[in-house]
C-alpha cells in the first residue's frame, strides 16, 4: 500500500478522498494550514503553502501527492488577483514540483469548469475553454502540471460531487453548480421542505455527476497504475438538474411531489458566466483504469448507502 499526502483532505472532496484510500489500506497524510482546527482518522501535518521547504519537508517519503485545496471565496479571488493566481496557480506548481522532486506520484484536482459548456461529455483530450475566472484558474492549474512535470503528472478532474463531508457537519445550500446538489435535496425533503431545482441562463444545468468516494478509489487506481495525463472521474451519464432531482427521489424514496422549477435568487448567483453543459466523457480513463460501467443510478446507490451505514462505499475496489 501507499503513503499518501492529500492537500484540502479537511475539505468536502478532499475528506471523501483521503476516507477512501484510508478504507483501501493506504496511509493518508492530510496538508493543513492549522491542523488545530480539526479531527481526522488520518495524520494532519501543517504546512506553509507558500514554502518549497515547508511542502518538501511534509511530503518526504510520499508515494504520491493530491493536491485538492482549494480557496472558496470567488468575490474575493476576482477582487484579488495576485491572491488568486497564488493559491490556484502557484500553490500546484509549487507542490508538484516538490512532488516530482522527491519520486512522489503528483494528482491535481480540477474541475469541468474548465470547459465553455458548449459540448456535451467533452473527451479527456479537450483542453478546456474556461467562461468565468474560476474554471481559467483551473485550467492554468493544469497547464501548470502538464509543464512543470514534463506529462509524469495527472489532471483529474471532476463534476456534479455527490457526497457528504467525513469530518465535519457541513450542510450547504444548493448553488449554481452542482457541488452539494443531491445531499441539499435529500436533507429538504427528508425535512418535508419543497426543493426549487434551478435553471435559466445563469446555471450549470447539465453535467456528468461522481461520487467524492468513487474519486477517491480511482485516485488509488491513477497511483497504482502510475497513470498519467488527463483524466475524468466521473460517472457514465449525463443529467439535467431536473433529471438528477427525479433520481434522487427514486433512489432515497422521497416525493416528487416536492419538486418544483425556479430560477436562483438573484443573491446566489455566480459572479461570472457558468458552462450550461460541463458534462465530461470518461471512455480514456475507464480504460486506463479499468473501471467498469458506473451510471447514475449505481452511484447514487452508493451515496445512500454511504448515508445509512456512516462510511464510504465507492464501488471501485482497491483493497
Amino acid at each position: 500500500m501507499a503513503r499518501i499526502a492529500i492537500s484540502g483532505s479537511t475539505g468536502f472532496v478532499g475528506s471523501n478522498i483521503a476516507e477512501a484510500l484510508l478504507a483501501a489500506g493506504h496511509e493518508v497524510v492530510g496538508l493543513t494550514r492549522d491542523s488545530s482546527r480539526h479531527s481526522a482518522p488520518w495524520t494532519l501535518l501543517d504546512v506553509d503553502y507558500s514554502s518549497v521547504e515547508s511542502l518538501s519537508a511534509a511530503t518526504d517519503n510520499c508515494d504520491a501527492v493530491v493536491h485538492c485545496a482549494i480557496a472558496n471565496d470567488f468575490i474575493r479571488l476576482m477582487d484579488d488577483r495576485p491572491a488568486a493566481y497564488e493559491n490556484y496557480v502557484a500553490v500546484t506548481e509549487r507542490l508538484g514540483r516538490v512532488a516530482d522532486a522527491n519520486g512522489s506520484k503528483y494528482i491535481f484536482i480540477s474541475s469541468d469548469w474548465v470547459m465553455d459548456g458548449t459540448g456535451h461529455l467533452e473527451p479527456e483530450s479537450n483542453a478546456g475553454n474556461a467562461i468565468n475566472y474560476y474554471g481559467y484558474l483551473k485550467g492554468l492549474g493544469e497547464q501548470a502540471v502538464h509543464s512543470a512535470l514534463e506529462g509524469r503528472g495527472a489532471v483529474a478532474r471532476i463534476a456534479g460531487v455527490m457526497g457528504r463531508h467525513r469530518i465535519a457537519e457541513a450542510p450547504r445550500l444548493q448553488d449554481v453548480g452542482f457541488g452539494y446538489f443531491v445531499d441539499t435535496l435529500v436533507r429538504a425533503l427528508r425535512a418535508g421542505d419543497e426543493f426549487v431545482v434551478w435553471g435559466g441562463d445563469f446555471v450549470n444545468t447539465v453535467t456528468t455527476p461522481s461520487l467524492a468516494s468513487e474519486v477517491g478509489a480511482q485516485i488509488g487506481r491513477i497511483v497504482e497504475r502510475n497513470a498519467t495525463g488527463t483524466l475524468h472521474l466521473v460517472g457514465d451519464t449525463a443529467v439535467t438538474r431536473l433529471e438528477l432531482a427525479y433520481t434522487a427521489c427514486d433512489v432515497f424514496d422521497l416525493p416528487r411531489s416536492l419538486i418544483r422549477e425556479g430560477e436562483p435568487p438573484a443573491s446566489e448567483l455566480f459572479p461570472a458566466p457558468v458552462p450550461k453543459d460541463s458534462s465530461l466523457g470518461n471512455a480514456h480513463t475507464k480504460s486506463v483504469l479499468g473501471i467498469g460501467p458506473q451510471p447514475l443510478h449505481e452511484l447514487m446507490m452508493a451515496f445512500r448507502e454511504e448515508i445509512d451505514r456512516g462510511q464510504v462505499c465507492p464501488l471501485t475496489n482497491n483493497s
